[in-house]
């Protein structure tokens, strides 16, 4: 479209420019006619101001006359496909400058009615997350169009599990604005055991307000954002066969090891209550009954040589106390060591045996509750027990019908080495590696 205008000398009248449309990224132009009407030779200045000088041109911007002739002068509207060139009316102005007569300046203004034009940006960032049920997202959207615009998202998934939330639901974005929206997904049920479960959506924008218009305008229309949910179990493959470990172990304990403890147990408690076989002879010879008095012994016949024999004679009886060094049978005594080791560290934990007493172990636990990865050494005093490598076991038990004397001042000892702390009940990774090892059995004392 091609509108134009004439502007004369001094003393001379020119309508103004007539309104002109033009198409963001496209071009229009209008003209202007310049004439000298004075009676000297005049060069005339065009400039154009208003909201769009920026995109607006005269060519030529400078034309010469001379008295009586005139020029058309083209004025370029060039608006670019962005925000800046807002949708609407916009004012022009062409400021016609004489060089000989700068007090003759004319300013010719017009409307120049910019075109609308629709586009959004839109990233969705991550495009998978990992979760139990829930994961979060961010929907980056910019206005790249040249009008307000309310943007809304649809989600899309092919069948009902995962349900969705927007927030905001519907921002309202102006010209070259952008907005962040949060979005949530959730799944309805927990995965417990087993492989990681791939949930793909997709996400798609578009204007809230002006869904119509929207799909007349191309450049507006956007393929859908794709994206997944990774729904991981709540327990692990690893806790299964720990799971399955242990209940061996326990099995093991109940069908093999308890019997035998048992077992034992109950012929020690038997032959301990059993009374003691009375000596068919005493140490020299005699009958049970006859003490050794004087050194001289009864005759066959009845006949005594020498003090009379038997109970409550002059003989010594054999009982506890002769002579002999008495140990303690002891009691049952347990002790705990619990260690914490920094990752990539070693780390010591100590019990040592009171003094004038003896450590009888029968029986070991060893716990690593977090699923520590290292190894772990147990010894008594001098003697390695076990090495463990930490990854293999989360409790770890041992027993011994016949015990492991400890002597006193003599030491239990727990060295862990941690190459990488595990993960509690709690969820979240240790900062140490966490072992507990607890030994008991009978601690007795000893006399000189």
């Amino acid at each position: 479209m091609t509108p134009s205008a004439a502007s004369s000398g001094p003393g001379a009248h020119a309508p103004d420019i007539p309104a002109v449309t033009v198409a963001p990224g496209g071009t229009a132009t209008t003209s202007v006619t310049v004439r000298n009407d004075s009676d000297v030779v005049e060069a005339y200045s065009l400039e154009v101001i208003g909201d769009c000088a920026s995109w607006a041109t005269a060519e030529p911007p400078r034309v010469s006359l001379y008295p009586g002739t005139s020029e058309t002068v083209t004025i370029r509207l060039d608006p670019p496909r962005s925000p800046e060139a807002r949708a609407g009316e916009i004012p022009l102005g062409v400021r016609v400058l004489p060089s000989e007569h700068p007090e003759s300046v004319r300013v010719l203004e017009t409307t120049v009615r910019v075109e609308e034009f629709r586009e959004l940006h839109t990233e969705l960032a991550p495009r998978r997350r990992r979760g139990w049920l829930r994961g979060r997202y961010r929907l980056a959207v910019r206005n790249q169009g040249n009008s307000p615009r309310q943007v809304g998202f649809s989600p899309g998934q092919a069948g009902e599990e995962l349900k969705f939330v927007f927030s905001p639901a519907d921002p309202k974005l102006e010209p070259g604005e952008s907005a962040e929206v949060g979005l949530r997904v959730r799944t309805g049920k927990p995965v417990w055991f087993g492989a990681p479960v791939v949930w793909p959506f997709t996400v798609d924008t578009a204007e809230a307000d002006d869904q119509e218009a929207a799909r007349r305008d191309a450049t507006a229309v956007r393929a859908p954002l794709d994206a997944e949910f990774v729904q991981i179990p709540v327990f692990p493959k690893w806790l299964l066969a720990v799971l399955a470990a242990l209940l061996a172990l326990l099995l093991a304990w109940f069908a093999l090891v308890r019997p035998t403890v048992r077992s034992a147990a109950k012929e020690a408690a038997t032959e301990a209550v059993q009374p003691r076989p009375t000596p068919a002879e005493g140490s020299d010879g005699q009958a049970p009954g006859t003490g050794s008095g004087d050194g001289s012994g009864a005759l066959p016949g009845g006949r005594e040589n020498g003090p009379s024999a038997g109970p409550g004679g002059g003989g010594t009886a054999p009982g506890p106390g002769g002579g002999g060094t008495a140990t303690g049978t002891g009691r049952q005594s347990s002790e705990t060591i619990d260690l914490q080791t920094p990752a990539g560290q070693t780390e010591t934990g100590v019990y040592r045996v009171p003094a004038n007493s003896v450590f009888g172990v029968t029986d070991i636990v060893v716990a690593n509750f977090q699923g520590d990865e290292g190894v772990l050494t147990i010894s008594f005093g001098e003697r390695k027990i076990t090495t463990i490598a930490l990854e293999t076991f989360r409790n770890q038990d041992y027993h011994w019908v016949t015990p492991i004397e400890i002597p006193a001042n003599d030491t239990v000892t727990i060295k862990v080495t941690c190459d990488k702390p595990g993960t509690p009940a709690s969820g979240r990774r240790a900062s140490t590696c966490h072992e507990v090892l607890n030994v008991s059995g009978t601690l007795g004392s000893t006399t000189r």
